[in-house]
């Protein structure tokens, strides 16, 4: 069971939940069964963490419909693996939170090392209105980026979203999974190859 399970079951049963500051608030148009309320005490602190607005408007909740909603569009729109889609789904996520989390900073100095324009080094605009403006060097552009990145994939971990590790088969292990034949047939494909070389004076 978790706080995310216990949510969908108190909807289910016809509640609806809220928080106010760390208290879940509770709305039933009957008095809820016992054991429902059991488990809303038991995961209490995880689930207003799980409804809890952040600052861009939205709950973990919301992030997780989300990365779900994007993951099931990969998964049999695409054709591609469930863990494959959930790469790409967490990659839309960082740029969403991205978008829904921008740094702004006024003209006059780089944002990421906080030194002045220069003829050779001129300040740019990143970013869209109507979010507003980072101001950056150009060559400062990358380093602030890939930290933008880790406080996008940092935020959507403490949340409970986070990307699968996709575990890439080497060469050499791929021979293990194919039949004998096939592997034998591989191997002479090779000798036959390494011969013709020699009979070509390769």
């Amino acid at each position: 069971m978790s706080a995310a399970n216990v949510v969908k079951e108190a909807r289910a049963a016809g509640i609806q939940l809220g928080v106010d500051d760390n208290d879940l608030v509770l709305e039933a148009p009957v008095p809820p069964a016992a054991a429902v309320l059991d488990a809303l005490s038991r995961y209490k602190a995880e689930i207003v963490t799980l409804l809890r607005h952040g600052p861009d408007g939205w709950s973990a909740e919301d992030w997780q419909v989300l990365f779900d909603e994007r993951a099931g569009i990969v998964e049999f729109d695409g054709g591609q693996s469930r863990p494959q889609a959930d790469v790409q789904a967490f990659a839309c996520c960082i740029v969403d939170w991205l978008n829904r989390n921008p740094e702004r900073s006024p003209a006059g100095r780089c944002l990421a090392c906080g030194d002045r324009e220069h003829a050779h080094n001129p300040l740019l605009p990143y970013g869209a209105e109507p979010s507003g403006h980072a101001w950056l060097h150009s060559r400062c552009w990358s380093a602030w980026y890939e930290a933008r990145q880790a406080k996008a994939v940092s935020a959507l971990k403490a949340m409970g979203i986070s990307v699968p590790v996709v575990r890439r088969i080497k060469r050499e292990e791929q021979f293990k999974h194919l039949p004998s034949d096939a592997t034998r047939e591989t191997r002479t494909s090779k000798n036959q190859f390494a011969s013709q070389r020699q009979i070509n004076g390769g």
